[in-house]
């Protein structure tokens, strides 16, 4: 009953947060490393078998492969990707109709500056643009992962730590709102203190391997 009670409040309170249109400064341009991986992921074929993993460099780290044996898992993350970037390059992972999609996007778009309401709300497009074009689709939305400024190193990223709370209960109500599931891995991966578990990072952002290890460890209940 709780849970229903916040998604309501939260869904009622998104057009106060969600911006009524984009931001007044232009997005950068893609780096070239994301327009050699965009052009090669648009060059091999999703198929109704997959399940494909969407975002950044957290997720291109990934031997999702080697961590799902026997599952079609394909990559499909891209390093320094924002949540704009994932807009822009969608066409080819909704064509080919995959069994499931699981996206995780965000921190880059909130290390360069841009508002919970801006990050939340792409993230909102996204999803309307996968349940609209590719229906049969499951899609699961992870949240955010905490960050942890203890390590000195991805100043830019590191002191989010409100931004990402924010943004987080943004995207839950979200999909709420539009019926897709939540997968919260920022309370899988926070320590006592809300900041990313020192054992799972070395640099305050990306994950070792124990962080992996602990990210498949809360996906398998949905792919396996």
């Amino acid at each position: 009953m709780k849970k229903l009670i916040f998604a309501v409040l939260a869904a009622a309170l998104l057009p106060v947060y969600l911006p009524a249109q984009e931001p007044a400064v232009e997005p950068p341009a893609p780096n070239s490393y994301h327009m050699r991986r965009a052009d090669l992921f648009a060059k091999l074929p999703v198929c109704g078998d997959d399940i494909v993993m969407v975002g950044n460099s957290i997720t291109d780290g990934g031997e999702w492969a080697e961590f799902f044996p026997g599952v079609s898992v394909k990559n499909r993350g891209i390093s320094a990707d924002r949540t704009y970037h994932v807009l822009d390059r969608l066409d080819p992972i909704i064509a080919g109709k995959p069994r499931m999609i699981f996206l995780m996007i965000g921190t880059n778009d909130l290390g360069a500056g841009f508002s919970p309401g801006f990050t939340a709300g792409n993230i909102g497009k996204i999803i309307d643009r996968i349940l609209t074009e590719s229906p049969g689709t499951r899609l699961y939305v992870q949240t955010i992962f905490p960050v942890n400024d203890a390590f000195g190193q991805a100043h830019r990223h590191v002191n989010r730590d409100a931004e990402i709370v924010e943004t987080n209960e943004l995207i839950k109500a979200i999909c709420a709102e539009k019926g897709v599931e939540v997968i919260d891995m920022w309370t899988a991966l926070a320590d006592g203190n809300g900041k990313l578990n020192a054992a799972y990072t070395n640099d305050g952002l990306h994950l070792t391997g124990d962080g992996y290890l602990r990210w498949v460890e809360v996906l398998k209940p949905y792919i396996q």
